[in-house]
């Protein structure tokens, strides 16, 4: 079969306005959103392999890149987590028709239970979460709270931090306008409840998300429906072949 390219759906207005790239297949079952990390898109490895196992079952699956990000439009450093959430609530109100599983890595399951929090609150359902790593508040926790005075100091002053990354040849961009933001986007200070089972996959090797970071969310969250599955020797991608057995699995017993 040929590749005929993504679609694209416009998001926001006048200066704010970006071309989201979207793909979506055509299935049953509950559809499985895919939600990406920070810097990552939907042709990294286990987007694609979800879209495989999707293929395999007859699945409806979509997966999108937020602003900034692979095939869609947008400035990286112009973005926060607003408005990739902006993003995702417009993929899932164009594609989605009934509860969806959101699984979301990394950053991707921040935006997924803030998406899943919106959701409830207007009404909506979700079927589940499957959350790898996931991220949640991780510009104060996981940036902010690990630099120092004077790293700080910086980045207020210069309004952007450049972060050596492990996934990628050039440094990850941080600005304050994204540290700022995300303290307006904040779940761990309180309980939260998506209104749906979830399942988190950990590994306890993860340098970037360390795993006392995922034990925090569970605290969060409702104990009845979630389930969170420490994998002893597991890095922060979670990305080989028992992982991704992991993720497919986790989202199969969802529905």
């Amino acid at each position: 079969m040929t590749d005929t390219g993504p679609d694209f759906i416009t998001v926001g207005a006048g200066a704010a306005e970006r071309r989201i790239a979207v793909r979506a297949r055509e299935g049953a079952g509950p559809p499985v959103v895919w939600l990406g990390g920070f810097r990552s898109d939907m042709t990294a490895t286990k987007a694609a392999a979800l879209d495989a196992w999707a293929s395999e079952q007859n699945r409806a699956l979509v997966r999108f890149d937020y602003a900034g990000h692979g095939a869609s439009s947008g400035d990286f450093t112009a973005c926060t987590i607003s408005s990739w959430l902006e993003d995702a609530k417009a993929v899932l109100a164009a594609y989605v028709k009934e509860p969806p599983i959101l699984v979301g890595s990394s950053m991707g399951g921040w935006i997924a239970c803030l998406a899943a929090r919106d959701r409830t609150a207007s009404g909506e359902t979700n079927a589940g979460l499957v959350l790898i790593a996931p991220a949640l508040d991780f510009t104060e926790d996981l940036i902010w709270a690990q630099l120092d005075e004077a790293g700080r100091a910086a980045l207020m002053q210069s309004g952007i931090l450049r972060r050596p990354s492990d996934y990628a040849p050039e440094p990850d961009p941080i600005t304050y306008a994204l540290i700022e933001d995300g303290r307006r986007n904040r779940l761990l200070e309180r309980s939260f409840d998506p209104g749906c089972p979830v399942h988190i996959l950990q590994g306890m090797r993860d340098p970037d998300v360390p795993y006392p970071h995922a034990l925090k969310t569970v605290s969060r969250l409702p104990a009845e429906g979630t389930v969170l599955t420490l994998i002893a020797d597991g890095d922060h991608r979670l990305s080989r072949p028992q992982d991704i057995a992991r993720l497919v699995a986790a989202v199969a017993g969802i529905g």
